[in-house]
């Protein structure tokens, strides 16, 4: 694509329509929240292999090893859409960088450790927590960013000074510590430097394990000049080492601990991901495929140009610029490619072929903003491979929000705190301080190899948090500032055209920004949280359950929760004909011996007469309910003869406390887990 010389605006996509999909300003919908226009476009889950040393349940705030920061979860598709809030009153800040255990706990940063908190409370609750100050008399502080869960449901963390801990934060059933045990504790750079024969000027900056359960790591920081010749490395711990130190024995980090040596000014400037093939670091100069061998195994190196560290220019509107001087994305994964930016001018999307390390297709993105125009791409991309041949990536713009300090020669970049990393004035002024642009574009598997294609592009949105798409819905997530009332929105994008198909307002002041954090999603299927500056932690939510007997009653979201059910599952405990809609599963408190639940449901169609419903019962086994106890209506009350795709539906069905249904067994309050199957008539 050409460079084209256009106003500067940020409120309007000034292209026209294009054989590449690109789309019109005046096609571009603000989204007037009505549920009928928001229909469900679920997409196939994602293609990964699940990596069997991490846990599996959004294990890290990428949602996976891949770093996809793609969720087969649901998400919130405006059935009645209301944003509740948890206030912190003992961090700083509101709970950013989260991401959840194998048992739905959120992992949080907490007082310069980690926490599992209870952030769908009123004041976000604390139910166990590591502290370094408090538990372990140390001054240092644990990267939250590059932290993840493990198969065994243990955080794994690395510190700001250069450990690697693993924490047990649960007992064996899944119940909270009160305070986290240390199980693990490695002085990585330490024994680097043993292995390397060299003293490290990098600091410990991510981790992550392989599929064979080696724990790599790398240094480097948000912004590595090569000039400055810092010297950088990065390796693993091998399997055997941890499961020693775990079980107790005392290990030789001499035979356990392997690096590489990195010609100075090279280091990583984001997280690792890993696949079946390896581990992948892309650092400021090159992208690795490595293996542990014995030792650290280098299947492939790819370099890749950069025209370095951006920065804001005097008379420029902007004050911050980019994180980091080479490509600012964590690498991102499919089963046949590794995806990443560059950082160019223009700025292009590279795909790499994941065995070879051959570059498979590149594209310049993010290109149709007005002349000298900076773009930098500093949050990783959302990447969904739908396992019939096309992987889609959706890039975002992000110049603006680094700080101005990280340019200092004495700067420590790799300190995650948001003095250190932000622009003062977007910390204060909100997303005017940042320059827009979101793209898809998608890598298609050809007969010769891959042909990348721009779907659509976004000009008119400025957005620092991490999108995130959700394959149930068919539906892109993010957190907006509307740039001509200031108003900052939850929004959703459609996947397919990238309408804004729907908007909510939060607040026009400047500090509700989302500190440059991205949106996290857990495993309730009803709740897409993001952190603000102003200690508020909000979650968007669908009120999709309701009591019509008692209007003035309102459930609580929190006991409410929607999964996808696959065909496979539904057969195997006892559904028969096939799984329509999601597994809806509520609590209701306080309830009458014969209560009536009402579910509203989107993307239903077909017959009623071939519909029945299914409730789990207390051994997980479905069973159909009664036609008496259930039955789908229209919002009007109707109940139509044939369903529509694009209508709102009600199923209504009574349960009797303590009853067949009834999954609680605590007095007055019922628990129903319920899902629609189809046969044919």
């Amino acid at each position: 694509m050409k460079r084209r010389t256009i106003m500067l605006a940020l409120l309007a996509c000034m292209f026209t329509a294009a054989p590449n999909g690109m789309i019109k300003a005046e096609e571009i919908q603000t989204g007037e929240n009505n549920v009928a226009e928001v229909p469900i476009k679920a997409l196939a889950p994602k293609t990964m292999d699940e990596n069997p040393y991490m846990g599996r349940n959004d294990a890290n705030i990428h949602h996976d090893g891949y770093n996809s920061d793609t969720t087969d979860a649901v998400l919130p598709v405006d059935i009645y859409s209301e944003i509740n809030v948890s206030y912190e009153k003992v961090n700083p800040n509101a709970s950013p960088a989260i991401f959840f255990d194998s048992y739905g706990h959120a992992v949080v940063p907490f007082q310069g450790g980690l926490a599992i908190r209870d952030i769908n409370a009123d004041e976000t609750q604390t139910e166990g927590y590591f502290s370094p100050k408090q538990n372990d008399g140390g001054e240092y502080r644990i990267q939250s960013s590059y932290s993840f869960v493990d198969e065994s449901n243990r955080l794994v963390c690395p510190t700001s000074n250069n450990h690697v801990l693993m924490l047990k934060a649960t007992d064996e059933n899944g119940n909270v510590l009160p305070e986290f045990e240390k199980v693990l504790d490695i002085d990585i750079k330490a024994a680097a430097e043993a292995a390397l024969g060299k003293t490290l000027d990098q600091n410990l900056l991510s981790v992550v394990f392989d599929y064979e359960g080696n724990l790599w790591f790398a240094t480097g920081g948000f912004r590595i000049y090569p000039d400055r010749k810092q010297q950088g490395t990065f390796g693993y711990i091998s399997r055997s080492a941890i499961d020693a130190i775990l079980d107790g024995e005392e290990t030789d980090l001499a035979e356990a601990v392997f690096v590489y040596d990195l010609e100075p000014g090279e280091g990583a400037e984001n997280g690792i991901a890993a696949s079946k093939e390896g581990a992948v670091i892309l650092t400021n100069q090159n992208c690795y495929l490595l293996q542990a061998d014995n030792g650290v195994k280098k299947v492939w190196q790819t370099p890749y140009e950069s025209v370095g560290a951006k920065d804001s220019k005097e008379g420029d509107k902007t004050t911050g610029g980019g994180l980091a001087w080479g490509s600012g994305c964590s690498p991102s994964l499919t089963r046949d490619l590794v995806m990443f930016t560059d950082n160019q001018d223009p700025v292009n999307l590279m795909a790499l072929d994941m065995k070879t390390g051959e570059v498979a297709d590149t594209l310049p993105v993010l290109d149709e903003l007005p002349e000298g125009t900076q773009v930098s791409v500093e949050n990783s991309a959302i990447v969904y491979d739908n396992g019939e041949g096309t992987v889609s990536t959706i890039i975002c713009n992000w110049f603006g929000a680094g700080s101005a300090k990280l340019a200092e020669t004495d700067s420590d970049s790799s300190i995650q705190s948001y003095e250190n990393i932000y622009d003062v004035n977007w910390l204060r002024q909100g997303n005017q301080m940042i320059l827009p642009g979101v793209e898809r574009v998608d890598t298609i598997k050809t007969d010769n190899g891959y042909e990348m294609k721009s779907i659509w592009c976004r000009n008119d949105l400025a957005d620092t948090s991490i999108l995130k798409l959700s394959t149930a819905t068919g539906y892109v997530y993010g957190y907006v500032q509307d740039l001509s009332t200031g108003m900052w929105q939850y929004i959703m994008l459609d996947f397919e055209t990238g309408e804004t198909v729907f908007s909510m307002d939060v607040s026009s002041k400047p500090g509700y920004n989302n500190m440059a954090i991205g949106m996290y999603a857990g495993n309730s299927g009803n709740a897409l949280y993001c952190p603000t500056g102003y200690l508020e932690l909000l979650r968007l939510q669908d009120r999709f359950v309701y009591l019509p007997e008692m209007l003035y009653r309102k459930v609580d979201l929190d006991k409410a929760m929607r999964n996808v059910l696959s065909q496979e599952a539904f057969e195997a405990d006892g559904g028969v004909g096939s799984v329509e809609g999601w597994l809806s599963t509520v609590t209701v408190e306080n309830v009458h011996p014969n209560t009536t639940v009402a579910l509203r449901m989107k993307g239903l169609s077909g017959s009623t007469d071939s519909l029945k419903l299914y409730a789990y019962d207390v051994d997980s086994i479905l069973q159909e309910v009664g036609s008496e106890l259930w039955h789908i209506q229209t919002e009007d009350g109707e109940e139509p003869d044939t369903l529509s795709e694009t209508e709102l539906y009600e199923v209504h069905v009574t349960v009797e406390d303590g009853g067949a249904l009834d999954l609680s067994n605590i007095e007055k309050e019922i628990k129903i887990s319920v899902v629609l199957g189809s046969q044919a008539v």
